[in-house]
C-alpha cells in the first residue's frame, strides 16, 4: 500500500514538474527570407512533435565543432519524429549577412531548417545567452531539456542529452 502511494505521489510530482516547464516561445521570424532549407515554420504547427532548437553562428568555433553532432542527431532521430531547427544568431558583423549565412549552410552541408535571427528576437525570447546552445522542446511545446556548449558524437554530455531526446520520444 505504501509503495503504491509513494508511486502515485512520485507520478504526480513528475507530472507537476513537467507542467511547470516553461513553454517555448513561438518563432519570431515568419518571412520566407528569414528561413533557409524550409518555408517559415511555426512551433504551433509542430505541436505533437519534439523539436531540437540549436543556437549557432557560422564563425563560432564551438558551434562549428558541434555540427557533426547536430547532423548525427538529425539522422538518428528524424524517422522517430524529431525536428531539428538551427537558429543563426550573429555574433560578428559579417554573420549578419543572409548571403553569408546561406553560403555557410551550404559549405557545412546543413540540410535541416535554419532560421535567421539577426535581430536577436528569438534569442531574447528564449532568454538564451550562449553559442552554441541546445533546447529540446517536447511535443507539448514545453522546454524539456537544454544544454550549452559544444556537443560531440559519443561524448558523455551528448549521450546524456540524447537520453533526454529518447525520454521525450518515449512519452
Amino acid at each position: 500500500m505504501r509503495l503504491l502511494l509513494l508511486m502515485a505521489l512520485l507520478t504526480l510530482s513528475l507530472s507537476s514538474a513537467e507542467a511547470r516547464a516553461p513553454l517555448a516561445p513561438e518563432f519570431t521570424h515568419i518571412g520566407s527570407a528569414d528561413w533557409i532549407n524550409s518555408q517559415p515554420l511555426r512551433l504551433r504547427n509542430l505541436k505533437g512533435k519534439p523539436v531540437l532548437v540549436e543556437f549557432w553562428a557560422f564563425e563560432c568555433v564551438n558551434c562549428l565543432r558541434s555540427i557533426p553532432w547536430v547532423k548525427s542527431v538529425q539522422e538518428r532521430y528524424a524517422d522517430k519524429g524529431l525536428v531539428v531547427i538551427s537558429v543563426h544568431t550573429p555574433e560578428l558583423p559579417q554573420e549578419r549577412s543572409a548571403a553569408n549565412v546561406r553560403a555557410a549552410v551550404e559549405k557545412f552541408g546543413i540540410t535541416h531548417p535554419v532560421m535567421l535571427d539577426t535581430d536577436y528576437s528569438y534569442w531574447n525570447a528564449m532568454k538564451n545567452l550562449y553559442w552554441p546552445a541546445f533546447y529540446l522542446i517536447g511535443p507539448d511545446g514545453r522546454i524539456a531539456a537544454d544544454a550549452i556548449g559544444e556537443m560531440h558524437v559519443g561524448h558523455e554530455r551528448a549521450k546524456e542529452f540524447e537520453q533526454e531526446i529518447d525520454a521525450v520520444l518515449a512519452r
